[in-house]
């Protein structure tokens, strides 16, 4: 007498009431915000909440914050086999009938209205997006981003590493990464950046002669160091047996120049490189498939125009 009534009685009972099973029909097909429910059922926010209230007690539905409100949607993924074969029962009983149906027209008109305030934001903002979204979110965050395009599978050299930026930014996205520079106190600084990878090899020694063995490689960059190293072509030769066979290389560098005060400040040695030269040293180290491409300056930037130019070892 006292044994435990069976679940799909407590099922039933939640279904029992029409407008129960009309929100949970718009449910199972959207995620929606009490407002928007009550604009779609065609009833106050006191009835509608209670009648969640109910849904979500029995396990029916789930809410979720955003930002000052509350989006509600069906678990049907979450649901016993019995209550889901409950549903589909009930799903198709008051589907088809009038009440579910102006639902589904008001529904759509809901969903229409999300789509117009977006496109009334973009109309009014579109000349300041850029501003507002570097406002936001940086002005870097996208390129950051395509880091995650690479494997993570690959090992990735970062060849004249400098500060670790550029490292920094794949090691989330890759297997392992190694990072070599010539410079102890470049390398010393990162060190700092990097010290929360536990996927980064940091390797002393010159371009020419890399401290990597041969077909180590997936990818490898070249980030505006080029036009510092006295014999590229020796560089580039090296980052060619380090990759392994069809590996990637890109190179960030200068497009030419006439700016001769970086030779004694900087200490460059090459004031850029036109494309004529760069694919002869790529072709002569191994590589095909080139591709060279300018980049579009920064307004804030004060040097040379840069190039990226992408290879194959062959």
């Amino acid at each position: 007498m006292n044994a435990r009534a069976p679940a799909i009685l407590d099922h039933l009972a939640s279904l029992a009431d029409t407008t129960r099973s009309r929100v949970l029909l718009l449910l199972d097909r959207c995620e929606l915000t009490v407002s928007e429910l009550c604009a779609i059922v065609q009833l106050p926010q006191s009835t509608v909440s209670r009648h969640l209230k109910a849904l979500g007690d029995a396990g029916w539905i789930a809410a979720r914050a955003e930002g000052t409100s509350h989006l509600y949607t069906m678990r049907s993924d979450a649901l016993e086999p019995a209550a889901r074969r409950l549903w589909l029962l009930v799903r198709e009983q008051v589907g088809p009938t009038a009440a579910a149906a102006q639902d589904q027209r008001r529904l759509q008109a809901a969903l229409a209205e999300r789509r117009t305030k977006s496109q009334e934001f973009f109309s009014s903002s579109a000349g300041q997006w850029d501003r507002l979204r570097e406002e936001l979110f940086g002005d870097g965050f996208h390129l950051a981003a395509l880091a995650a395009l690479a494997d993570p599978h690959w090992v990735v050299g970062d060849l004249g590493c400098g500060t670790g930026q550029a490292s920094a930014a794949l090691a989330p996205f890759v297997a392992r990464v190694v990072a070599v520079d010539g410079s102890g106190a470049m390398l010393q600084a990162a060190k700092r950046r990097l010290h929360g990878f536990d996927n980064v090899d940091l390797r002393r020694d010159e371009l020419e002669a890399l401290p990597i063995d041969d077909a180590r490689l997936d990818a490898a960059t070249l980030m505006l160091v080029l036009h510092h190293v006295p014999e590229p072509e020796r560089a580039l030769a090296e980052a060619a047996r380090a990759l392994k066979p069809g590996g990637r290389l890109l190179v960030v560098d200068m497009q030419p120049h006439d700016r001769e005060s970086y030779r004694q400040q900087m200490g460059h040695v090459w004031l850029g490189f036109t494309e004529d030269h760069l694919r002869t040293v790529l072709t002569d180290a191994g590589f095909g498939e080139t591709r060279i491409v300018p980049l579009s300056p920064d307004p804030r930037a004060k040097g040379p125009e840069l190039f990226v130019c992408s290879a194959r070892r062959a």
